[in-house]
């Protein structure tokens, strides 16, 4: 199978983080001559490669990986930017008679990718934006999101309490608008959408995937974490860009600042990898059309094989267990 099928379908690789789901994408991609489009809104950044835990460049030698190193840790990639990366990407890679393969764990942007965001042409006002910033510099981003989760809860839910960009943008909206971003999302013209995407789930039992974080995190703890966080640092790059607000990032910052130690930075590095792994749970349930595979069920190695064969035949078989926990 080369290049897209008829519809300008795709595969994807989804699950939460610390599921196996970058191991999957690769072997997969190297069996059928794919190459990888990641869908990861943290390893788009330059430099953030331990905290991200990208593949190594010796295995993007093997297999091409796209959306890897796409932006500097200052830049305000969105979105709407992954779509029209990937979009890109995906028509290059076909071009070539290569299969494009979506791995990763971003919901938002599969969603963006479906189609099923704002866009570009929503209102804007620089004077409510400017008005928005200046509250955030004045009483913090907390407050923002508070805001928000008022007038926009499902949006507040989505976005992180220190993400300035995007709190403020959802204001913005609601400014304007007097409607909620989440309403608008669903109500105005789809950005994307040029391609169907056909999900393969890869789920774990919650005990055995905290098991895999927390050994993840302590591995990455020590080998080398907290040094690229001060590189990060020493090299004047703010501790409150959006990029170094995720987790791990933000304990390490804390760490370095000598305002936590060292275990407690790793200790809130896991505690906040699995609130994020449930949140991915709940959000990829929702993903449709799409194959789960348990891997305390199913090998990696079998669920491999069996997306192999499902490619190959090009028939996407429905199944609805098991599912995310």
């Amino acid at each position: 199978m080369t290049g897209f099928p008829e519809k300008k379908t795709v595969y994807a690789i989804v699950g939460q983080t610390a599921v196996g789901k970058t191991r999957a994408g690769f072997e997969l991609a190297a069996d059928i001559g794919a190459e990888i489009v990641s869908v990861d809104s943290r390893q788009v950044y330059r430099y953030l490669d331990v905290g991200t835990d990208k593949i190594s460049r010796e295995a993007r030698k093997i297999v091409p990986h796209h959306l890897i190193d796409t932006a500097d840790p200052d830049e305000v990639f969105t979105a709407a930017d992954f779509v029209g990366r990937a979009e890109s990407a995906i028509a290059r890679i076909s071009s070539r008679g290569r299969i494009p393969l979506l791995v990763g764990g971003t919901p938002l942007y599969y969603r963006a990718l479906e189609g099923r965001m704002l866009s570009e042409s929503m209102p804007k006002d620089p004077d409510i934006r400017k008005e928005l910033e200046a509250s955030a510099e004045s009483y913090g981003t907390a407050s923002l999101h508070g805001r928000l989760a008022e007038v926009d809860p499902l949006s507040a839910a989505r976005i992180h309490k220190n993400d300035k960009v995007r709190l403020v943008r959802a204001l913005e909206l609601y400014s304007l608008t007097g409607r909620s971003a989440t309403e608008l999302y669903m109500k105005n013209r789809k950005l994307g959408a040029s391609v169907e995407i056909l999900y393969f789930g890869i789920d774990s039992p919650r005990a055995l995937l905290y098991e895999r974080i927390e050994r993840r995190v302590a591995e990455q703890f020590h080998a080398g974490y907290p040094e690229e966080v001060k590189w990060l640092l020493d090299n004047g790059y703010s501790r409150d860009l959006p990029a170094l607000q995720g987790f791990g990032y933000k304990e390490l910052v804390l760490y370095l600042d000598g305002r936590i130690t060292f275990d407690e930075a790793m200790q809130g590095d896991v505690k906040a990898t699995k609130a994020f792994a449930r949140r991915q749970t709940s959000w990829f349930k929702h993903f449709y059309p799409i194959i789960w595979y348990n891997i305390t069920h199913n090998s990696i190695e079998s669920a491999v094989n069996d997306m192999k064969k499902t490619i190959s035949e090009k028939n996407f078989k429905l199944k609805a267990e098991p599912g995310p926990a």
